[in-house]
C-alpha cells in the first residue's frame, strides 16, 4: 500500500477571483503565473485502491467537515451532495449509526422539506438524502413535503423558453448544474412510490434542457446559454469542468435510481457513455480535471470538486458493466490518487472551486461541502472497484 511521502507540486494560480453565480460572463480574471506546491494531507491516508485505505480516507475527510460545520443553509444545493456522500459512507463504516443520525439530525433541522423556492432545482438536491433515509427507515415523514411539492411541479406546463436569466431559474432548468440537483430525487421519488409520473417529469425535462444545452460535437454541456458565444484564450469553446461533472454524477445517479425497465433508460444509458468517453480523454496526466475542460492552461490549479464528481461517475460506469475497463479503470485510479493528494494535513479537502458558474481559480485552502461530497461518492465507487478483488492496472 502506497503511502504519500512527498508533495506533489502543481503549476496553480496565485491571484485571481472566484466567479459567482450571477456575475457577467466576461468578468473572471484570470491567474497569475506563480507556482504552488500541493501540500501532503494527513500521514496515515493511502492513495491505495483497496478498501481498508478508502474507508479510512472517507472517514478522515469527513470527519473534518462534521467537526467544521457549512455556512451554508441546511437545505441548499452546496449541502446537498455531502449528506448524500454521507449516506454511502454510512454503509461502508464500522460508525453507521453516528453518520446516519447526522443525516437524519440535519433533515430533522429542515422538517424534512426541500428548499423554499418551489421549482427551483436546487432546492430539490437535498431531498435526495431523505429519500435515501426512507430507503432504509420508511417512515413517510421523510418524503411527504417533497412529495408533495413535486406533486406541484406535475402540474406545471414547463413550456418557457431556456435563455438563461436569474429569474427564470425558479421556474425552469435553465442551467447543466440542475441536472443534479433535480433529477436523481424525482427518479428517486418513482423509486420509493412506484409512481412512474416524478420519473417521467424528470426524463421530459432533462431531454428538453439536454437539448437546448448539449454540444453534440463536442459532447459536453454549456453551463448555460450566456456561453453559446464565449471563448477561452486559446479559442476553445467554454466548457466548465464542474458544471459537467455534476451533469455526468447526475447521470449516474439518474441510472441507478430509474425502474430497470424504465423506456427512457436505454437513451439516458447512451447519453452516459458518450460524455464519459469524452470526459476521459480530458483528465490530466497527473488524475485532476482542470476547471477550464477545453482549455486547462488558463486555469491550471487542480480542482477537487470536478475531479470528485467525474470519479464517481466513471467508476459508476466501470463497476455497473457500462464502461470497458482498459480505457476507464486507470482514469479511475488516476483520479482517486489526485482526490487523496487534495487532502491537507488537517483532513479538509482542499482545491475545491468555489461557487461559481465557469473556469475560475482554486488553491488549497479552498473548500466546500459539496466537494467533500463528491469526494466521498467518488470512493464509495472505487470502494467497489476494490472490493471486486481486481488488482493493479
Amino acid at each position: 500500500m502506497r503511502r504519500r511521502v512527498v508533495a506533489l507540486a502543481l503549476l496553480a494560480a496565485a491571484a485571481g477571483a472566484i466567479a459567482c453565480r450571477s456575475s457577467p460572463p466576461d468578468m473572471a480574471p484570470r491567474p497569475g503565473p506563480a507556482a504552488q506546491a500541493l501540500g501532503p494531507g494527513p500521514s496515515e491516508l493511502s492513495d491505495a485502491v483497496e478498501p481498508q485505505a478508502i474507508v479510512r480516507a472517507m472517514t478522515v475527510v469527513a470527519d473534518w467537515q462534521l467537526a467544521h460545520p457549512s455556512q451554508h443553509q441546511s437545505y441548499e444545493w452546496q449541502v446537498a451532495p455531502f449528506w448524500a456522500g454521507v449516506f454511502v459512507l454510512a454503509r461502508l463504516s464500522g460508525d453507521s449509526a453516528r453518520y446516519l443520525a447526522a443525516i437524519r439530525d440535519n433533515a430533522e433541522s429542515n422538517g424534512w422539506k426541500p428548499g423554499p423556492r418551489p421549482f427551483h432545482a436546487d432546492d430539490h438536491a437535498i431531498t435526495q438524502s431523505y429519500f435515501l433515509l426512507y430507503t432504509l427507515r420508511h417512515d413517510r415523514r421523510m418524503i411527504e413535503p417533497a412529495l408533495a411539492g413535486f406533486g406541484a411541479m406535475l402540474r406545471a406546463p414547463f413550456d418557457e423558453s431556456l435563455d438563461f436569466s436569474d429569474e427564470k431559474t425558479a421556474r425552469e432548468w435553465v442551467w447543466c448544474d440542475a441536472l443534479f440537483m433535480s433529477p436523481p430525487a424525482l427518479a428517486l421519488a418513482t423509486r420509493v412510490t412506484g409512481d412512474r409520473s416524478y420519473a417521467d417529469l424528470m426524463d421530459r425535462l432533462w431531454w428538453k434542457t439536454t437539448d437546448y444545452l448539449y454540444d453534440r460535437e463536442e459532447h459536453l454541456y454549456y453551463r448555460d446559454s450566456r456561453f453559446f458565444g464565449q471563448r477561452e484564450p486559446n479559442g476553445k469553446k467554454v466548457f466548465w469542468s464542474r458544471g459537467n461533472a455534476w451533469v455526468l454524477a447526475g447521470l449516474a445517479r439518474v441510472l441507478q435510481y430509474l425502474p430497470g425497465d424504465y423506456p427512457a433508460l436505454p437513451r439516458f444509458r447512451a447519453l452516459f457513455q458518450e460524455m464519459a468517453h469524452r470526459i476521459v480523454g480530458l483528465q490530466g496526466d497527473d488524475g485532476y480535471w482542470r476547471t477550464s475542460l477545453l482549455d486547462p492552461g488558463s486555469w491550471p490549479a487542480p480542482e477537487a470538486s470536478g475531479t470528485g464528481f467525474f470519479t464517481y461517475a466513471l467508476a459508476w460506469g466501470l463497476n455497473e458493466g457500462l464502461l470497458d475497463r482498459v480505457t476507464f479503470e486507470p482514469a479511475v485510479r488516476r483520479g482517486w490518487e489526485a482526490l487523496v493528494h487534495a487532502v491537507q494535513p488537517t483532513g479538509m479537502l482542499g482545491y475545491v472551486q468555489r461557487p461559481g458558474d465557469r473556469p475560475g481559480d482554486t488553491g488549497p485552502d479552498h473548500t466546500e461541502t459539496y466537494g467533500v461530497g463528491a469526494f466521498l461518492l467518488a470512493a464509495s465507487e472505487v470502494h467497489r472497484l476494490a472490493a471486486q478483488g481486481r488488482g493493479p492496472t
